[in-house]
């Protein structure tokens, strides 16, 4: 069976999906809203443009949730996504998943972010498969620590694990990805498609000949 693979920020979602989490839990009062989605936002710019680590950005995104229960996040993921991030899915990446799933192809969806934000957006659309970076529980709460310290390795080997268990192979593979940091999926795949990239993603794309959406 063929597999699309498709990230989330920028991508499927008009926005960045921890940043739109950041402002949710200011709502939810979890978070003081000046001081945390400032600081949230800048960290975020920050990753983007390469001045800033991954694990720098979790550290600081990921401590509200300390103490909290899986359970307990499940229960505001799922108004979050209905709410917050159903209305800023791109029409255009909702016609091309239509389109892949009624021609048979498997979906992953995958992102550089929490596993229960993805997996949240994945069940809203139906997509049994999502990938995101998994996080430490200790005695049943999180941790507010990613559960391997580098989280983009940890997801690049999860998405490899899970190609492998599936029997799926990107030589066969359409992937929609904007973000630098998939590079090493797009390279590999039989179908890229860079959708709304960044700016050295675009120039990686046009050096590669890889299509160039956008979906706005």
């Amino acid at each position: 069976m063929t597999v699309a693979i498709f990230d989330l920020d920028e991508t499927l979602l008009d926005g960045q999906c921890t940043s739109l989490w950041a402002s949710h839990m200011a709502d939810l009062g979890w978070v003081d809203r000046d001081s945390f989605v400032d600081r949230e936002q800048a960290l975020m710019a920050g990753y983007r443009n390469g001045t800033q680590s991954l694990q720098d950005y979790l550290a600081f995104s990921l401590a509200p949730l300390v103490g909290r229960t899986a359970e307990e996040i499940a229960f505001v993921v799922e108004p979050f996504v209905e709410d917050v991030i159903e209305p800023l899915l791109h029409s255009a990446a909702m016609r091309c998943l239509a389109t892949h799933r009624s021609t048979g192809v498997r979906v992953l969806l995958i992102g550089t972010l929490p596993a229960f934000l993805v997996e949240g957006i994945a069940a809203r659309l139906g997509i049994a498969d999502a990938l995101g970076i998994e996080l430490e529980e200790r005695h049943g709460c999180y941790s507010g620590q990613p559960l391997h310290a580098d989280a983009h390795a940890a997801l690049v080997t999860a998405v490899n694990s899970w190609l492998e268990e599936t029997g799926e192979i990107l030589d066969h593979a359409y992937v929609y990805c904007a973000a630098q940091d998939t590079l090493w999926l797009l390279d590999q795949a039989a179908h890229p498609h860079a959708v709304n990239p960044a700016p050295a993603l675009q120039e990686q794309a046009e050096q590669h000949g890889w299509p160039i959406l956008e979906w706005r």
